[in-house]
């Protein structure tokens, strides 16, 4: 085994403030607690920006062994991509997270780089001779540095930058997925082409946020999932996809903080969770988190004392996720719980809009 290149000198005494939190418990009936617009501060100079997200992951990549560090494209803007894989061995299951098709939802995003921490540790690294982890932090660079050819003006975050739903040239990379590659915008071309096309993809999970007002049952959710929908997947694929939802929902059910709900999305190919399942036979699911970290349309933005517990599930769906295709448990994850999982529904009449 040949040794690490040297360790990356980067002080990152500033950006491991969001990490830090996420070792704190969260109390239970934390769910909706965090403040909406107009009742604290939406932030964004407390998340990584592309360049801190980037030295992160060259310095993680430089700590450990078995993380290789690929950029797979680049955006409009002519930012690098970045993908973080691990894999030990091609035939086993490999798994891919997807964060940020959509600019403006970031806390899955800082989720996903703590998880890619773990990974250099001794407490998580032993799944990584059973099971393939790509991780994409940040697919939409430009629309999360607020770097676009359109007016954020309206746009209701405090701090050095606004971040967008849209890419650079106000396309929606989450309603790309049925073109031809060549007709793709250059963020979604890369993840077709130079992901998708080039690794054997078993599970796909593609990390969203939603609105602050979607609810079950009379109580706001802290998330809410779905399979693929589209009436082209194979059923096998299907099964698969819902058993990757049974996983992440029994790890966050009963933790006192997290309320699941089914989401409610289309069916149509052009969506990733369904473009993905019918062109790659990738068994994918949906995971829409609460709230966003900046929007023009306030009921969709979340004060900054919510990020804690959101980061918190997102390192716990992706823990329990590759530890469960590690070890083989998935196979036996019983899908029953979708029958019974109420859809949400919004507040105020709200919009869900994946």
């Amino acid at each position: 085994m040949t040794l690490k290149k040297k360790v990356l000198s980067v002080s990152l005494s500033g950006l491991m403030a969001l990490g830090a939190v996420t070792a704190v418990g969260m109390p239970a009936g934390a769910v909706g607690n965090g403040p909406g617009t107009g009742n604290g501060s939406i932030q964004t100079s407390i998340l990584h920006t592309y360049d801190s997200l980037k030295e992160y992951l060259k310095t993680q990549d430089a700590k450990q062994e078995a993380m290789q560090l690929e950029v797979i494209g680049q955006t409009v803007k002519g930012r690098d991509i970045y993908m973080a894989k691990y894999i030990s061995n091609p035939e086993n299951p490999t798994i891919l997270f997807l964060t940020q098709q959509h600019g403006n939802e970031q806390l899955t995003t800082e989720g996903a780089m703590e998880f890619i921490k773990h990974l250099g540790t001794g407490k998580t690294s032993g799944v990584l001779k059973d099971v393939n982890i790509l991780v994409i932090p940040m697919l939409n660079a430009d629309g999360a540095m607020g770097d676009v050819n359109f007016s954020l003006d309206d746009y209701l975050a405090d701090g050095d930058r606004h971040l967008t739903r849209y890419n650079a040239n106000r396309v929606d990379l989450n309603r790309e997925h049925d073109k031809d590659t060549s007709k793709m915008e250059p963020e979604a071309r890369a993840l077709h082409e130079n992901v998708f096309q080039k690794y054997k993809i078993d599970y796909m999970i593609d990390l969203h946020h939603q609105g602050t007002l979607s609810e079950t049952e009379g109580k706001l959710v802290s998330g809410s999932i779905l399979y693929p929908t589209n009436s082209n997947v194979k059923p096998e694929v299907l099964e698969k996809s819902k058993k990757l939802g049974s996983v992440v929902f029994n790890a966050l059910h009963h933790t006192g903080w997290g309320h699941i709900g089914k989401y409610v999305g289309g069916t149509g190919e052009n969506i990733g969770r369904n473009g993905a399942a019918v062109r790659y036979d990738i068994s994918t699911l949906l995971f829409e988190m609460r709230g966003m970290s900046d929007h023009n349309y306030e009921p969709y933005a979340l004060g900054q004392k919510s990020n804690g517990y959101l980061i918190k599930q997102t390192i716990t769906t992706l823990d329990a996720t590759v530890k469960a295709i590690a070890d083989g448990s998935i196979n036996s994850a019983d899908t029953s719980f979708w029958d019974t999982l109420p859809e949400q529904t919004t507040r105020q009449n709200e919009e869900a809009d994946e």
